[in-house]
């Protein structure tokens, strides 16, 4: 298994949710939003720092701060 962090994946790449860590209320937030274990994202944009990242989940944009995508881990699906 590949695993990495949200905030790691190229634009175009694409991960299967295994966990959430970090902060409980950043946890709380992101699950309220579809982030959950087993959910498909992919990457649509990064900013040119990388802050903040454009994923796509559930058929809907979705726009993360760096700190908040380094928290969620990842399956990378190969392309």
């Amino acid at each position: 298994m590949n695993s990495s962090t949200l905030n790691n994946l190229k634009i175009g790449q694409k991960g299967k949710v295994i966990r959430i860590s970090g902060n409980p209320a950043i946890k709380r937030r992101l699950l309220d939003m579809g982030i959950v274990p087993n959910v498909e994202v992919k990457v649509e944009k990064l900013a040119p720092l990388g802050d903040p990242i454009d994923i796509l989940v559930k058929g809907y944009h979705l726009t993360l701060r760096k700190e908040e995508a380094s928290s969620i881990t990842v399956e990378v699906i190969e392309k």
